[in-house]
């Protein structure tokens, strides 16, 4: 089983790109930090102005703004990180559909669709956990 789990967009001011589809889009709102995710921007020297990823959620899937300060021209600038209840079996059964891997990390495989466009394949169980791609 596979499912959109966010669209995420490559950016340059997360903050800003969030807030701007958070006010475009009815009923996405930019997600709150709560005490342990404040407490983890301060320990990584990091503020709402230099957050490297900010979370729009709302009725459909979330929507992730992750800053990639320019380093990667060969990404498109949004893909889909698709959630997967087996990540291996969906990988093999992807790359016999055409799509090749990228990279294999702990808790996401980056692939390329048949045109090189990138997604990302998340464990189900890990979503919570998972970095930045």
């Amino acid at each position: 089983m596979a499912v959109i789990h966010e669209i995420v967009f490559d950016c340059d001011n997360p903050g800003e790109l969030a807030a701007f589809w958070a006010e475009l889009l009815d009923g996405y709102s930019v997600r709150h930090r709560d005490e342990d995710d404040i407490a983890q921007m301060i320990a990584l020297d990091l503020n709402a102005q230099t957050e490297t990823t900010v979370m729009v959620d709302g009725p459909g899937p979330s929507i992730c703004f992750q800053n990639v300060d320019g380093q990667r021209c060969d990404n498109n600038r949004v893909h889909f990180d698709v959630e997967v209840s087996d990540r291996a079996s969906e990988t093999q059964r992807l790359t016999e559909a055409g799509a090749s891997v990228e990279r294999v990390l702990p808790t996401y495989t980056v692939m390329r669709d048949p045109e090189g466009n990138q997604f990302c394949l998340v464990d189900a169980h890990d979503v919570a956990n998972r970095v930045a791609a």
